[in-house]
């Protein structure tokens, strides 16, 4: 149908991810969509894209559903920039990334391909939404957050969505209680104490594993970690403009 959205689903854990899935029958239900997804996992791969290599970009189908696919050897913002400058013969009316295996709270925003896909729609000057379960599990229960991703996105269809401005979508993992709702929020100050496990290869070479813990040092209850601990899926408005405003008039009498 003509007057349906048009919605470019991307993510960042590949295209045969449970979560992906899981988004496209949501969205399916509110619109044609188009899949372009990486073609393996491209987790914490942040905004990179491909400069250096060629992409290949594939039509692929994977179930009966109505949606067209594609699979591409990029990153997921290599997906959207192909989807939205060669694949689709409009721009979109929304972008939504996900849904990704862990959580993208707090600072993992920074380094998330998922956002980034989301953010990339953003720059496009789409209404873009990442959405992120804390359940790293392959298994995991999508279930019972899919009727509040579809609310989520139907109402940045109606209402759309400031310029410059992507929305960053946390569901708890879901232990048995239903979520309380959605709460909007702020981002969490907080971090990863990270740590390296050296070892040695059969060369006598070292080689490293990251490893770490994140340590939320926020404790105010308007935070998207505060709404996560508290069964709530937490919905935080983000800006692609990385000014720090608050600095400029000071920093305009320093002497330079």
């Amino acid at each position: 149908m003509a007057n349906r959205p048009l919605i470019l689903v991307c993510n960042d854990d590949g295209i045969t991810a449970p979560g992906i899935r899981n988004l496209i029958s949501v969205v399916n239900q509110l619109g044609d969509v188009v899949v372009v997804a990486p073609d393996s996992p491209q987790s914490a791969m942040g905004h990179a894209i491909t400069i250096n290599g060629i992409l290949r970009c594939d039509p692929i189908k994977i179930d009966d559903g109505p949606q067209k696919e594609y699979s591409c050897s990029g990153t997921p913002v290599d997906c959207v920039k192909l989807a939205v400058n060669e694949i689709l013969d409009r721009k979109p009316d929304l972008v939504v990334s996900g849904i990704n295996h862990g959580s993208n709270s707090s600072v993992n925003v920074l380094y998330s391909g998922t956002m980034s896909a989301a953010m990339e729609g953003c720059l496009e000057g789409i209404p873009s939404i990442g959405f992120s379960l804390c359940d790293f599990s392959w298994q995991a229960n999508f279930e019972e957050a899919l009727p509040f991703i579809k609310r989520i996105c139907e109402s940045v269809l109606e209402k759309g969505l400031s310029a410059k401005t992507v929305l960053n979508v946390n569901i708890p993992q879901f232990k048995g209680e239903a979520y309380k709702g959605i709460k909007v929020c702020r981002q969490a100050n907080g971090n990863w104490e990270e740590e390296f496990d050296r070892r040695e290869d059969p060369r006598s070479r070292n080689y490293f594993w990251l490893t770490g813990k994140f340590v939320d040092y926020d404790k105010g209850d308007d935070t998207d970690e505060w709404a996560l601990a508290n069964n709530f899926i937490s919905m935080v408005p983000m800006t692609s403009d990385l000014t720090a405003h608050h600095l400029i008039g000071t920093m305009k009498n320093w002497e330079l």
